[in-house]
């Protein structure tokens, strides 16, 4: 059975100490790594053993924090953090990079293989460092379509897979359009996979608190989405290179 090491590290990030999980594969050579970013409430338990679950792949993987340690229960309080971050590259870049720093200094970390793969405001990071022109080997993001500054997708130096619910109001089709023709134009190497009838945050399992309208668990696409995410991973950043 495959033995997972984890460990919490905090860093500094947009103002805040950032509280992140850290999962290490067995053995002591270095190995490909995945970044991995939660959804706008916070990191919880349910992206830590996600990232435990890349480690029992043979990845170094990282959950990243983006709000100093909060998982916040109050939809309203959310959106105060969330929608000025949203509206601020920059800002959604210093939180990748300074992940990005964390995951590199692990010395199991092989600096030249790393994806980075987020749920809605998670993958909106990601998508931001690719924006940024970080090397990476792929990126995946989950109900986080967001569309960047006009040309800058053009520095995205790896394919990009993403997925949405096909009922998700928060990612409407207009969104999934917008987000398309960026990448189509940029000559990304893009897909984009609509999970039918499922809503906003269709990914993440129900959890006690206040949600905003139009979020949902769809738990036979929540499987297909991850089946499709470590599919990526082993296309694009094999255990094994």
């Amino acid at each position: 059975m495959t033995t997972v090491t984890t460990r919490t590290v905090t860093y500094p990030a947009d103002g805040l100490t950032m509280i992140g999980h850290l999962a290490l594969p067995d053995g002591d050579g270095r190995r490909p790594a995945v970044l991995l970013g939660p959804e706008g409430p916070g990191l919880n338990d349910f992206q830590r053993r996600r990232a435990d679950a890349l480690a029992e792949l043979g990845y170094v993987a990282m959950a990243f924090d983006i709000n100093g340690g909060r998982w916040f229960t109050d939809p309203q309080e959310m959106l105060e953090r969330l929608t000025p971050l949203l509206a601020d590259p920059d800002r959604m870049r210093e939180i990748g990079h300074a992940a990005l720093d964390v995951l590199r200094a692990e010395p199991r970390t092989d600096p030249g293989r790393i994806a980075a793969v987020g749920y809605g405001t998670g993958g909106a990071i990601a998508l931001e460092l690719g924006r940024d022109g970080v090397d990476l080997r792929a990126i995946a993001t989950v109900n986080g379509l967001i569309t960047g500054r006009p040309g800058e997708a053009a520095r995205i130096r790896c394919p990009v897979w993403a997925g949405v619910g096909s009922e998700d109001p928060i990612m409407p089709a207009a969104q999934r359009d917008a987000f398309a023709a960026e990448m189509q134009a940029a000559g990304v190497d893009w897909r984009l996979v609509v999970y039918g009838g499922a809503l906003h945050a269709f990914h993440h399992p129900t959890v006690d608190q206040t949600v905003l309208p139009g979020v949902g668990h769809h738990p036979r696409h929540a499987e297909r989405a991850w089946r499709d995410v470590v599919g990526l991973l082993a296309e694009c950043l094999p255990v094994a290179e």
